[in-house]
């Protein structure tokens, strides 16, 4: 697996946590704290993929994978 491929998916798995914390049971600054947590790790990771492809190229990335895995899930949950 590329670095690339690798910084994606772990982006993906944040998102992914930082999703369920949106929707868990933790409240007030639990819940704050675990959400803010995921989200240094997400610009972390762009950080890295930016070494990469280019700060706006890694922006986009983050940009698109948070429409495809957290915004989308919501829409899910919310219904039409």
């Amino acid at each position: 697996m590329s670095d690339i491929a690798r910084l994606r998916r772990q982006i993906i798995q944040e998102m992914e946590a930082m999703r369920h914390g949106f929707n868990g049971f933790a409240v007030g600054s639990a819940r704050h704290e675990f959400i803010h947590a995921r989200m240094q790790r997400i610009y972390d990771h762009q950080e890295h993929l930016a070494k990469y492809i280019g700060e706006n190229a890694a922006a986009t990335t983050v940009c698109e994978l948070y429409i495809s895995t957290v915004e989308k899930s919501q829409d899910k949950i919310s219904g039409p």
